[in-house]
């Protein structure tokens, strides 16, 4: 019997923007909570909340880590890869 596996994990992809942001992370403390936030993002990729607006593409969403004190700006494509848009410290 084969065994059983739970959900995939979702990709995560940076957009230029974000790839920016992060190249001036150089703390231990800002790369530790942007990791918990992207963990978190990865196993459900729908935990954010929605941002109103254009509806035509893929919705962009938000996903605010009250312990780390990050907030996060992606979207999910339809073959459920994160493409991260910002970084923001809260």
């Amino acid at each position: 019997m084969a065994p059983q596996h739970g959900r995939r994990r979702a990709q995560i992809a940076f957009s230029d923007s974000a790839a920016k942001q992060l190249e001036n992370i150089t703390s231990e403390a800002e790369i530790h909570a942007l990791d918990r936030a992207l963990v978190v993002i990865s196993v459900d990729p729908d935990i954010g909340d929605p941002i109103p607006g254009d509806t035509t593409g893929p919705r962009l969403r938000q996903y605010a880590d009250e312990v780390e004190a990050v907030r996060v700006l992606y979207f999910v494509t339809a073959l459920r890869t994160v493409v991260v848009v910002a970084y923001i410290e809260v």
